[in-house]
């Protein structure tokens, strides 16, 4: 617990300036050590997350989200609270890596100068100054964790090599397939004029045609502008019935005119790669990062936890938004 008498008079001013005049200007939810969590930097954060959910996420998946969001935005609020407290109590100076960051931003955006991105961040609702002190916040917060947690984490080799033969299942490639057809969209057309088509491009094929040429010329759209090349593709990416129909065929064949839901193909297996497993060196860094992060999820709980528990912590009001928000 860190200076709650100063924390308690504080508040207690807070109250005799609010009944003075007469109306409550800011709602507090949560104290944090020596900080407050008001209402309306809940809301804030709650419709800001909303906003960015929304532009990623749809239907289920977002409702699952909003679900999530608010028994869990109160912990993460004061955990970001706590990691920034930690930061400043320890005069991290990050202004080269804000530096960095920013011009990191501008060219990933093809953005030439700060005018520039200060105008991209207006047109997106946030303002300059507000954008720059949550960067240089979250940078803070990072280097608590990286400093706090991440350097104590260390992966050695056995385990790495152990991990890669007890999973192997998980670095096999599947086949791939470069695949060209020629589509007939069954859709709007009749039957009979379907199957007319189909045996004058058959005829074409046999007669020694060439299938990208019959494609471009035969195919209805969308295969027809792309000359029937629908590029490479994994086993397991395509219509279960186009997989079925690849699953008998060799390299260079043609197969017979396959029905899937949405019309006729007649397909080309232009090249074939055999399932394989990865090398270890291959599968290295994909180990690396699932054990790290692994690691990095129990620390961190631990280190949170902790830090919890040496802090002065208290909710004053668990749902700020109710239960209509």
């Amino acid at each position: 617990m860190r200076r709650r008498t100063t924390l308690l008079l504080i508040a207690l001013g807070m109250v005799v300036a609010l009944g003075l005049a007469q109306e409550v200007v800011e709602e507090i939810v949560a104290i944090v050590n020596d900080e407050v969590i008001t209402l309306s930097q809940y809301k804030r954060e709650y419709d800001s997350r909303v906003l960015a959910a929304r532009a990623q996420l749809q239907g289920a998946e977002f409702d699952k989200f909003l679900e999530t969001l608010k028994p869990g935005l109160m912990d993460a609020l004061i955990t970001d609270m706590l990691l920034l407290q930690m930061a400043k109590e320890k005069n991290y100076n990050v202004a080269d890596q804000v530096k960095t960051t920013i011009e990191n931003v501008k060219k990933e955006n093809n953005i030439s100068n700060d005018d520039e991105l200060k105008r991209a961040l207006q047109a997106q609702g946030l303002e300059w100054e507000t954008w720059l002190k949550q960067l240089e916040e979250t940078i803070m917060q990072r280097i608590v964790v990286d400093t706090e947690v991440n350097r104590s984490i260390v992966l050695d080799d056995a385990e790495i090599v152990d991990f890669y033969k007890k999973h192997q299942p998980e670095f096999v490639e599947p086949e791939e397939y470069k695949i060209r057809a020629v589509y007939l969209n069954a859709v709007d057309a009749a039957d009979a004029a379907l199957e007319t088509k189909k045996k004058e491009i058959d005829d074409k094929i046999k007669a020694g045609g060439n299938f990208e040429e019959i494609s471009g010329t035969s195919s209805d759209d969308p295969v027809k502008e792309s000359k029937g090349d629908l590029g490479t593709m994994k086993k397991g990416q395509l219509d279960p019935t186009l997989q079925q129909a690849l699953d008998k065929m060799k390299m260079g064949e043609v197969s017979p005119w396959v029905k899937a839901k949405n019309g006729w193909y007649l397909l080309k297996m232009e090249d074939k790669k055999d399932s394989r497993l990865l090398a270890f060196e291959e599968a290295r860094k994909a180990i690396e990062n699932r054990l790290f992060g692994e690691k990095q999820a129990v620390k961190l709980n631990e280190f949170l936890a902790n830090l919890k528990k040496k802090s002065y912590i208290k909710i004053l009001k668990p749902n700020p938004l109710g239960v209509d928000k």
